[in-house]
């Protein structure tokens, strides 16, 4: 599935690539790389891999076949549907999410207009971060994050590529359906900023995130909390990726109203976390009820109480 969504939004050689894998083989990979006279780069959790000019996968960078402007022309059309006009907002952002709620970034020279992007031109490069949908992922955190009928204050702490997103999809649908140990089913509204969480491309959502969720698709999460706690009456807001000042006046005035934030941020380890001035106000009050830290690719946690202690510690 995820292979011939990635078929249907890339074009010459980057297209050629993507067949070089099979369906199964796309459960692994976390990134492909693509940049302009450079080969395309597949990050898997078994390593890197690369095409040959006969398109056969090889970990030799020696024999990888390059990639053209032209490569990357064809691939953003398709990508847009051709009409990269339609994803103007997304652009200025330095993204666009394409067909399976993958996120594509991209770089390239940037045209600034009042101190901010206004658009692209020429891109080089392109990094197209793969949705997964695992469920049951999240079924070791839950024991974790609930306690008697309720759900817990959590933040979710890893670097970029762990799979984050991919956890607090999982547990957002658990809530939402009240599964995997979640005695009572709640109200789940989500800020998908980058439509990574939902998956939605042109209106339609792929990934299932449960049947008592609501989405604001593509809403800047402050404004997107704000609206929900306004007109939603939701039992858990949940956000991915905090980390402007507005995110946290948002989520303070959520705590205030008393619903559950479930949300995640960069960072290495709860210490990282702690030293971050953007957030301290939030930790220092003890607002979020445990930290889990995640480790490469979530395959083990560690869970922190709200004073930073250490209750658990997975292989």
């Amino acid at each position: 599935m995820i292979r011939d969504e990635l078929l249907i939004s890339t074009g010459g050689v980057i297209k050629k690539a993507v067949a070089a894998f099979g369906d199964s083989e796309y459960r692994n990979i976390y990134e492909i790389r693509i940049r302009n006279k450079s080969p395309v780069i597949f990050r898997t959790s078994e390593g890197e891999f690369f095409v040959d000019k006969n398109m056969n996968k090889t970990r030799d960078i020696n024999i990888a076949v390059n990639v053209s402007k032209d490569d990357i022309n064809k691939t953003m059309e398709l990508m847009s549907r051709y009409s990269l006009y339609a994803f103007d907002e997304d652009l200025k952002r330095g993204f666009i999410t394409i067909q399976g709620g993958h996120r594509a970034g991209i770089t390239g020279k940037t045209v600034i207009e009042n101190g901010r992007v206004k658009t692209f031109g020429n891109i080089s490069s392109i990094n197209i971060r793969i949705a997964h949908e695992i469920k049951g992922c999240s079924k070791k955190i839950i024991p974790y994050i609930t306690h008697d009928n309720d759900i817990m204050n959590t933040l979710i702490i890893s670097p970029p590529g762990y799979g984050k997103t991919t956890i607090l999809r999982d547990i957002i649908r658990n809530i939402s359906d009240g599964t995997s140990g979640v005695k009572k089913p709640m109200n789940v509204c989500v800020v998908d900023e980058r439509s990574e969480i939902g998956g939605n491309f042109m209106g339609e959502f792929r990934n299932d995130i449960g049947i008592r969720t609501d989405i604001l698709d593509s809403c800047p999460k402050a404004l997107g909390m704000e609206m929900l706690l306004r007109s939603m009456s939701p039992d858990v807001i949940a956000v991915d990726e905090i980390g402007r000042d507005e995110d946290v006046k948002a989520i303070s005035e959520a705590f205030n109203s008393g619903v559950v934030l479930i949300c995640t941020i960069h960072g290495k380890s709860i210490d990282d976390v702690y030293s971050k001035k953007i957030i301290s106000n939030l930790i220092l009050a003890e607002c979020f009820e445990r930290y889990i830290v995640l480790g490469k690719r979530g395959n083990y946690f560690t869970v922190f109480d709200s004073k930073g202690k250490q209750i658990y510690k997975g292989d």
